[in-house]
């Protein structure tokens, strides 16, 4: 990892391979770190969140994940953020723990959805209390409600944060509210925390307003197209951003289309990289062949520019 360097550009959700049997696949990783760093020009990756399928591998795994992405990310991702949110503070804690104890460059924590906060002040604590257990490690927020159902505004989330976790260094947000993210960006004047656009379909727009880079499975398999995004938007040249952003659009509003989830990320990745993703785990189903035949069309259909 790269002590102190800014977390910015995109930033890989990762995807958990498993065996045909359901079990995950350990020894795939060395080979994912290298296609993302070599292929896509990716060097951060956010390890066990929605579409790692977090939620549904158990503790143990997920130390072992966690610890396979830091063990063979040395000297080759920038940033390795480990997810620890969990329905249970004390599970969320041991994660937290455990994360710091190995090396991670971050942690995030998405809000607790069965038992929801339902003021700041509620979700608050809960994130300071998984916070305080890796006292040197930057944290950040996940904020994605479509899948909790907690819709804390993030801006008002940001008032005060930093007294209550001092480590608090910025979130993951995952909606479509681009009016929330420009508060809170207008509100970052000193610029001390990073906003990560988790909607990959409207990077471009959450760039415009001032997001610091992305978190997204698509940058899995089209990290080198979305970089060459960022590069048109930095230079700028806003028609040829647009065409990226246009054509990555194209793409996921076909397969959106066609049922589009974890199961079909994995399919994608699988015949775009050629390393075996697995199965989903249940109730994720795997994705159908008729999904792949057309994905596969699709994608190798778009010309994207020189």
């Amino acid at each position: 990892m790269t002590p102190g360097k800014k977390l910015e550009g995109l930033v890989a959700a990762t995807i958990t391979p498993m065996t045909p049997d359901g079990q995950i696949n350990l020894p795939v990783i060395r080979q994912y770190v290298d296609y993302l760093v070599n292929e896509q020009n990716v060097k951060n990756v956010f390890v066990n969140g929605t579409t790692g399928e977090g939620l549904s591998l158990s503790i143990q795994e997920r130390k072992q994940l966690a610890e396979e992405w830091i063990c063979q990310g040395r000297d080759k991702l920038d940033h390795v953020i480990i997810h620890v949110g969990a329905l249970s503070l004390p599970e969320c804690q041991e994660l937290a723990r455990h994360a710091a104890a190995i090396g991670a460059g971050g942690i995030a924590v998405i809000a607790p959805f069965f038992f929801k906060p339902t003021n700041k002040d509620e979700l608050v604590a809960f994130l300071q209390k998984v916070a305080s257990e890796a006292p040197e490690v930057p944290f950040y927020y996940y904020h994605i409600p479509p899948l909790t159902g907690v819709k804390i505004r993030v801006e008002e989330l940001l008032d005060g944060i930093k007294a209550r976790i001092p480590t608090f260094r910025g979130v993951k947000f995952s909606d479509t509210d681009l009016l929330d993210l420009a508060q809170c960006i207008n509100k970052n004047e000193t610029g001390q925390f990073e906003f990560l656009y988790g909607v990959d379909e409207q990077l471009l727009g959450a760039l415009a307003i001032g997001a610091n880079g992305a978190v997204g499975s698509t940058y899995n398999y089209l990290g080198r197209q979305t970089n060459l995004m960022l590069q048109a938007f930095a230079k700028p040249d806003l028609a040829l951003a647009q065409k990226y952003q246009f054509l990555t659009g194209e793409f996921l509003n076909f397969v959106i289309k066609l049922g589009f989830g974890v199961a079909q990320t994995k399919a994608v990745m699988t015949f775009v990289s050629g390393i075996p993703m697995g199965p989903p785990r249940l109730p994720l189903v795997d994705a159908s062949n008729e999904f792949i035949v057309k994905a596969k069309a699709k994608l190798d259909s778009i010309v994207w520019p020189d």
